[in-house]
């Protein structure tokens, strides 16, 4: 089943993706799929798993490895400056090796897939397309997609040096219409109630990234446009013209979680709230 004119829009939000796993894998098991798909970051991570139809290759990767030391690791973000999450282990140990990533199904799924990514010295979001990347460099463009400031390094894509795309656009649904999609599907990581607050210490920027002037203005701004576009989806859900899919309760699970058995229970309520509303998507994209 696929839908003319319609489209998927998922947030990021770390390891609180494993929620947006969970619908996306429903979504596989009924056929669902959309003509066209943008993500940032752990949106954008999950939506290569969808696009490759590798059902459950997303709970895989987040479940069985949340606690090995090199997928998440204070010990080789404090003490060998690697960064927090093991970066090499996620996009090469894992998809190469470990839980494969199927690049040929990818290579030959007919969606039109954006992945957002933020130029670091302007602020401003990039959109890279199929066009953009040579097959085998996927990896490469969603992890620079991931790549969170203070516990990633930075990339160097298309002679931009980039980092993580929910700093400049987290949920890139005008970015969408833009685009021509006249239906919207949005797969949020956060309740209904969540609002992001002004940030602290917004001197630390500065320090860790002299020179990027541009990545400064975007986090410390980045609060405003989340919950200016929060407000929005909400105003445009009310009007009919888009279908979200958000967490029903308040997340008990951390952007840095390593806990197998909260994810579960995330991927599990994601598995639920997208199966109750089969039904009502269907009749939505049908209208």
């Amino acid at each position: 089943m696929i839908m003319k004119n319609s489209g998927l829009v998922l947030e990021g939000g770390g390891m609180r993706g494993v929620y947006t796993a969970g619908v996306l894998d429903v979504f596989m098991e009924n056929e669902i799929y959309f003509p066209y798909v943008i993500g940032a970051s752990a949106g954008a991570c999950n939506a290569a798993s969808y696009l490759s139809r590798q059902h459950g290759r997303n709970r895989t990767v987040n479940l069985d490895y949340c606690s090995h030391p090199e997928y998440i690791s204070y010990r080789n973000w404090l003490f060998k400056k690697k960064g927090l999450f093991g970066m090499d282990f996620i996009f090469d140990e894992l998809p190469n090796r470990l839980v494969p990533f199927d690049y040929q199904a990818f290579h030959q799924s007919r969606e039109k897939f954006v992945i957002v990514v933020t130029d670091c010295r302007t602020g401003q979001p990039v959109y890279l397309t199929r066009d953009d990347y040579e097959l085998n460099d996927i990896s490469k463009v969603l992890r620079a997609s991931a790549s969170i400031p203070f516990i990633a390094p930075m990339i160097e894509l298309a002679g931009k040096h980039v980092m993580d795309g929910g700093i400049a656009d987290p949920i890139p649904v005008r970015k969408a219409a833009a685009d021509g999609v006249s239906k919207t599907v949005v797969v949020l990581t956060q309740n209904r109630e969540y609002r992001k607050k002004k940030p602290k210490l917004t001197w630390v920027t500065k320090r860790f990234y002299p020179e990027y002037t541009g990545l400064d203005e975007s986090l410390r701004g980045r609060y405003l446009k989340y919950n200016e576009t929060l407000d929005y989806i909400e105003e445009e859900e009310k009007k009919g013209n888009l279908f979200v899919l958000r967490p029903l309760e308040k997340m008990k699970v951390k952007r840095v979680e390593r806990d197998s058995k909260r994810l579960a229970l995330l991927y599990e309520q994601g598995r639920k709230d997208a199966a109750e509303q089969l039904d009502q998507l269907r009749s939505w994209l049908a209208n």
